[in-house]
C-alpha cells in the first residue's frame, strides 16, 4: 500500500481522535516500516543525485537497501515490540506495534515482486503475492479500488470519531495523496 493509505487505515483502527499519544503513536506506527525507503531514496535522489532509474531499478532491489527493509519490515521485531508493549501495558506502544503490524500485513498481501523478508532474521524468504497495489499485471486495477473505498472509510470513521478540524485537513491531505497516488499508479503501472 501506499504511505498515505497506512497512515489513513492506521489511524482509523487504532488511534484515538482527541488523545493525542495515542494517535500519534498509531500514526508513528503506520509510517514507520516505510521510513528507511524514504530516507535511503530521499538521500540517493536529492543529496548524492543519483538517477531515479538506479535508484529504483537497482538499488532499491540490491542487497544492502533489501537488509534494510527487512529489519524495519520483520515480523518477528514488530512481534517482540508488540509482546514488550502488552507486557507493560503501555498502551501508547501497543498501538504503536499494532499499526506497525497491520503495515506489514497489508503490505505481505499486496507486494508482487517488490515484497520485504519479513520473517528477518529467521529467513530471508520473500513472498510474491499474486496481487499488487501498484501493478496492474497483478490485479492493480481490482487492488486499488479496494484500497481507496478503505481509505475513504478511514476517513469518515475519523470525521465521525471527533477530529479536529486540522485533523480533518491532516488526514484529508493524506486522503487526496493517496487519491492522486493511486491514480498515477493505475495510468503508468
Amino acid at each position: 500500500m501506499n504511505t498515505p493509505a497506512h497512515l489513513l487505515i492506521g489511524a482509523a483502527a487504532f488511534g484515538v481522535p482527541g488523545h493525542g499519544r495515542i494517535m500519534g503513536a498509531a500514526l508513528l506506527g503506520a509510517v514507520m516500516p516505510d521510513v528507511s525507503l524514504y530516507v535511503l531514496a530521499g538521500v540517493s535522489l536529492f543529496v548524492l543525485r543519483i538517477p531515479e532509474d538506479v535508484v529504483f531499478g537497482e538499488l532499491y532491489f540490491s542487497s544492502a537497501w533489501q537488509t534494510v527493509f527487512a529489519i524495519d519490515n520483520s515480523f518477528l521485531i514488530w512481534g517482540v515490540i508488540m509482546a514488550l508493549a502488552l507486557r507493560l501495558g503501555w498502551r501508547p506502544m501497543t498501538t504503536f506495534a499494532s499499526a506497525g503490524l497491520l503495515h506489514l500485513g497489508t503490505d505481505f498481501v499486496l507486494h508482487s515482486g517488490d515484497g520485504r523478508a519479513h520473517f528477518w532474521p529467521l529467513s530471508d524468504w520473500v513472498f510474491h503475492s499474486p496481487v499488487s497495489y501498484w501493478d496492474s499485471s497483478h490485479h492493480a486495477h481490482w487492488i486499488v479500488p479496494i484500497a481507496v473505498s478503505a481509505c475513504v472509510l478511514a476517513y469518515l470513521h475519523l470525521w465521525r470519531g471527533g477530529i479536529s478540524a486540522w485533523g480533518r485537513v491532516g488526514f484529508g491531505s493524506l486522503l487526496a495523496a493517496e487519491l492522486w497516488v493511486a491514480s498515477q499508479w493505475l495510468s503508468h503501472f
